[in-house]
């Protein structure tokens, strides 16, 4: 049985923190695990991540392709987006793994869909979670306002629901994947708002990376209790800076996320000796606004030392949230900004609130005075105008006035190519992250 949630069986896995794993170590791991699963004349739903989740998803595709044969009465695939923007049929196409136009050819009988998130008839409404039980979980965190659950009915009007995705530290809820797969990804805004907002509370400086079941895993867990279908997960273990695969683990989604997440923690963690007085984040191309390339600076807020800066480099980003305008006029402010001028932001989606404070990271905030005092400065060298940037209480710098040369010569800087995946922290804090 799993360690964290007892009367689970523990999910089968294949690899290691220490392994890379082959192409055939792979396909025959997945044709075994999912050729024996009852798929037969069943309804099954398969959850895919969105392009800014670095995965050999088009691989795992194939292979669940086979294993699953003519078994399942039929398959359709839902993109998990969250709040992201659809993705095009270039997209999903590179995404999956076949020519544009030519989906039904590559998966014959299979469809596909973007997460239609805007649209109310998307979901299903699954009932409350009462707030008493919302504070009993966020750790009493969140007490005054029940949780309504609402979610893409692909995975409530199915027989089983099969998650496919990578695990990684996230900002959020410690270690992602798992049932966030359905929660954010698949989730109505409640459930988004709430858990997001309790994460923002814990800061994402504590909560990233975080091993076991966090208050917001517990908030996540809970709603996903609730979706009927039979949910079971693919998950994997990305080799940073890679597509290659360290480890894959398939069973319950409670299961088979708890037996990645161990090995995440040890593979997706550097840590480094010393704290930096500046950090350059190189954010790829995936990342197409701030709203998704605030990773790198996620991931690289525990080594920035006091005082010091972190550089978000992404020449090719042009807006700050495409989907998300309201970060326009709040901008970005620490946690005791919002918490402490509550009734002036408590109306505001609380995704954002809680995306603006994970962005602008640790600081204070003196209701009296009005100042706000922030532990880090972050800069964008993007190609988002300096007005805007300024507006949004965040540092300007032209990308081509960012001298790589100069600062590669100095010690007292950290650059970080392919940023956004690998979380860094300090070796100092090694021991409490490991708890």
């Amino acid at each position: 049985m799993t360690e964290l949630y007892p009367g689970i069986p523990e999910a089968a896995s294949i690899g290691g923190p220490d392994t890379v794993l082959t192409d055939d170590e792979i396909r025959h791991f997945v044709l075994d695990q999912l050729g024996s699963y009852d798929f037969d004349d069943k309804r099954v739903t398969l959850v895919v991540p969105d392009g800014t989740r670095h995965a050999p998803v088009a691989m795992m595709a194939h292979h669940i392709r086979d294993a699953l044969g003519d078994r399942p009465k039929d398959v359709r695939v839902v993109i998990a987006l969250g709040t992201h923007d659809d993705m095009s049929e270039d997209a999903i196409a590179k995404l999956m793994g076949y020519e544009p136009g030519h989906f039904e050819d590559e998966f014959p009988g299979w469809q596909i869909f973007n997460h239609a998130w805007r649209n109310e008839d998307t979901f299903e409404d699954l009932g409350t979670i009462p707030k008493e039980k919302i504070g009993e979980l966020s750790g009493g965190r969140l007490t005054d306002r029940p949780m309504r659950v609402l979610v893409n009915k692909m995975v409530c009007d199915t027989d089983i629901t099969l998650i496919l995705g990578p695990v990684l530290p996230h900002e959020v809820v410690g270690i992602s994947g798992g049932n966030k797969y359905l929660f954010p990804g698949l989730s109505g805004h409640d459930v988004i708002d709430m858990s997001h907002w309790v994460g923002a509370l814990i800061t994402c400086f504590e909560m990233i990376g975080s091993r076991g079941v966090t208050p917001v895993r517990q908030m996540i867990d809970a709603a996903a209790d609730l979706v009927p279908s039979t949910k079971i997960m693919l998950g994997m273990i990305v080799k940073p800076g890679t597509l290659d695969l360290q480890f894959v683990s398939f069973g319950d989604s409670k299961a088979a996320w708890e037996a990645c997440a161990n090995v995440s923690a040890d593979v997706h963690v550097k840590y480094v000796p010393k704290a930096y007085k500046r950090v350059v984040s190189i954010m790829p191309e995936m990342y197409e606004d701030i709203w998704t390339a605030a990773k790198g600076f996620y991931k690289l807020e525990p080594v920035v030392a006091e005082g010091g800066e972190l550089i978000l480099y992404a020449p090719h980003i042009t807006e700050i949230a495409h989907m998300h305008p309201g970060l326009n006029d709040i901008g970005y402010h620490n946690r005791d900004y919002f918490v402490k001028q509550w009734d002036k932001f408590k109306d505001h989606p609380w995704g954002e609130l809680a995306h603006s404070t994970h962005l602008r990271g640790m600081g204070t905030y003196d209701a009296e005075t009005g100042i706000e005092s922030n532990r880090v400065t972050v800069t964008l060298a993007t190609s988002i105008p300096r007005e805007v940037v300024e507006s949004v209480n965040l540092n300007y710098i032209d990308p081509a006035d960012v001298d790589f040369a100069a600062l590669e010569a100095d010690p007292d800087t950290l650059i970080v190519p392919q940023a956004g995946e690998l979380l860094h922290r300090l070796e100092s804090e090694r021991a409490e992250v490991v708890k």
